[in-house]
């Protein structure tokens, strides 16, 4: 059994008390690993260690070219070792090792790859100064202690799209895995260790809610970037502000993406862009397209095509290659999934398929359910309104686009939106009205690691990825001096 402690100053502890918790697999209920749980005495250790790295300046003063090399070495060791992660991670997760081995694992090492390089290319800038002899320029600097939360649903991935540009601007950082799945983030830790990261520079830990009000409060912490819940962004905002210094902060919170599919769009194509859009991960994604606005002239082939192609996913043993579908994460994600279908339906909405747990052995011991779609008739239904993280889909009709748009619009969240169509004219003003920081257009849920990437209105702030996702983990700073030959005098004998 894997055994994950924490790495607190590039040493394996254990945790104060020596406490621990299971980590199960969600497709078997098996105990895959056992992780250290860290108190609040242990993240204070680790800032502490992360503080103590930074004033040294081993890492923070390294010239970029010396960051990069390290930061390259994780990624070569981590792509030796990828089928290994991958496996993990689908053990972890209880997401099909199809994902893990092509998207998961993959970006994580081109999390490293990319940021390692664009930090290279960090210029300041020369601003003009009107009539004044003065030379205005500003720089990038790291922020100091930068604390990542990241959650269970893309464990590594998104644990190293914190992290690197995090260290690739020169900061040292805190970690804290999410309690469900810490595996493949905890064995992240070797790699790091082998790469020749300088002692305090990156600090992992394990745990709960604790370890987590510990870490975003904490004084020396400068930043806090944060994947999950809106409720929990939340406490994290109140949380941090007790602390005695106000923190940078890119918090990356729920969504309800909406999936504008016109009459004149690629019906066999949008049909399987959408069936990726709710079931990737089992739906278990921020930005997934939960809220099908269909028009009315295609609206009937569309659901008899969309409803034959949920039905026919293959769902099952994550480890088996040819699995569409794996498992929700626990009891409670099945739980909520399966109540937020019941209090639909009670409301109005009509059940075209699904809305079941998997019950045949040996599904029976995992929370594997049916893809579901919703027939609704209403914008105000809380199906429609809430984040159920599910492999769940609503449907509604619209006779025109801009109807589509105005729908969409209508949700706290804003983090992505896919349109489809085949007039670019329409496209074009449909992304420009929609409110969401990424709109997909005759594609949708392909993020690169070269643009930004993030949400607007409750899906959160700050960007990630791209080199906008890298000058957020930076601060500017203005510096301004004279080429006077002697400094002038502001008061006057004229003034007096």
């Amino acid at each position: 059994m894997l055994q994950l402690r924490l790495l607190i100053d590039n040493e394996w502890s254990d945790a104060q008390q020596s406490r621990t918790f299971p980590v199960t697999n969600p497709a078997t209920g098996e105990v895959i690993a056992q992780a250290a749980e860290a108190s609040a005495d242990d993240v204070d250790r680790a800032v502490g260690a992360a503080r103590s790295a930074f004033e040294r300046g081993e890492w923070s003063e390294r010239e970029p070219d010396d960051r990069a090399d390290i930061l390259l070495r994780v990624a070569s060791l981590l792509n030796e070792r990828q089928a290994e992660f991958a496996r993990l991670e689908c053990l972890d997760s209880g997401k099909p090792i199809r994902e893990t081995s092509t998207v998961d694992i993959p970006y994580s090492i081109r999390a490293f790859e990319y940021f390692a390089n664009i930090a290279r290319e960090v210029k300041g800038e020369v601003i003009p100064v009107k009539g004044k002899r003065v030379l205005d320029f500003q720089t990038f600097e790291p922020h100091g202690v930068v604390a990542a939360i990241t959650p269970w649903n893309f464990p590594l991935h998104l644990f190293t799209r914190a992290i690197c540009p995090a260290l690739a601007a020169g900061n040292t950082v805190v970690a804290k895995t999410s309690p469900m799945t810490p595996a493949t983030s905890g064995l992240l830790g070797e790699l790091l260790l082998a790469a020749g990261m300088p002692a305090g520079t990156i600090n992992i830990l394990h745990g709960g809610r604790e370890a987590g009000e510990a870490l975003v409060s904490h004084p020396d912490v400068r930043m806090i970037t944060f994947t999950g819940s809106e409720p929990v962004g939340r406490s994290i905002m109140e949380a941090s502000s007790r602390s005695p210094i106000i923190k940078k902060m890119i918090l990356e919170l729920g969504g309800k993406g909406a999936f504008i599919a016109d009459a004149d769009c690629d019906v066999e194509a949008a049909v399987a862009s959408v069936l990726v859009g709710f079931c990737l991960t089992q739906g278990q994604v921020c930005c997934a397209s939960t809220r099908l606005y269909l028009h009315a002239d295609i609206y009937h082939d569309f659901l008899d095509r969309l409803v034959r192609r949920a039905e026919s996913l293959r769902i099952g043993d994550p480890l088996d290659p040819k699995t569409q579908l794996g498992t929700l994460m626990n009891q409670a994600q099945l739980d909520r999934v399966d109540q937020a279908i019941r209090v639909a339906i009670g409301n109005g909405a009509t059940l075209l398929t699904g809305g079941k747990r998997l019950t045949r052995p040996p599904l029976d011991k995992g929370f594997f359910y049916r893809p579901t779609i919703l027939e609704v008739d209403r914008n105000d239904l809380p199906c429609v309104r809430d984040e159920i993280f599910g492999p769940v889909l609503t449907v509604k009709r619209i006779t025109s686009l801009d109807e589509g748009v105005q729908l969409a619009n209508d949700t706290d969240f804003g983090l992505g939106a896919a349109v489809w169509s085949r007039n670019v004219t329409k496209l074009f003003r449909a992304a420009r009205q929609l409110d969401a920081g990424t709109v997909w257009m005759n594609m949708n849920l392909m993020s690169t690691m070269e643009a930004p990437f993030g949400g607007n209105k409750n899906s959160g702030i700050g960007r990630e990825y791209g080199t906008m996702g890298l000058r957020e983990y930076m601060k500017v700073k203005n510096q301004m001096v004279s080429l006077e030959d002697e400094a002038s005098d502001f008061y006057t004998d004229s003034d007096t």
